[in-house]
């Protein structure tokens, strides 16, 4: 039997839009998109490098919570609101992912959830049980 183990990251939006912050089934965990969206604004203002250490660290603690590591991260897609920014958001994402070295894609988009969020993330990984 299949079991599903769902993880919550105790945002609003969670229940207001009817998702997980990332769905365990089996050894693959999939984590929903993540930025840096913040009480008072992201964390890190405009600063897209700091949004983005954000937004993956919140995909580390999930991945945590649901028995695994970012040393498990199989995927990577990053959504960005300027290409411009594409050196900045991959230095960061090698901090978190030069051992693992993940199939990712990064895809620039007009805006997301909110107008000041300049980047987010989802990930999929394997962890065997």
């Amino acid at each position: 039997m299949t079991t599903y183990q769902r993880v919550s990251g105790g945002s609003a939006l969670e229940d207001r839009f009817g998702y997980s912050r990332a769905v365990r089934v089996g050894p693959w965990i999939s984590v929903a998109g993540s930025t840096a969206a913040g009480p008072d604004g992201p964390v890190g203002g405009s600063d897209i490098t700091a949004q983005t250490r954000e937004a993956l660290g919140r995909i580390a603690e999930t991945l945590r919570q649901a028995g695994a590591s970012t040393a498990d991260v199989v995927r990577t897609r990053l959504f960005a609101t300027d290409m411009a920014h594409f050196d900045r958001i991959g230095a960061v994402h090698r901090e978190f992912f030069a051992d693992v070295l993940p199939a990712s894609t990064i895809v620039q988009v007009e805006r997301l959830v909110l107008p000041e969020l300049l980047i987010e993330v989802e990930a999929d990984a394997y962890r065997a049980e």
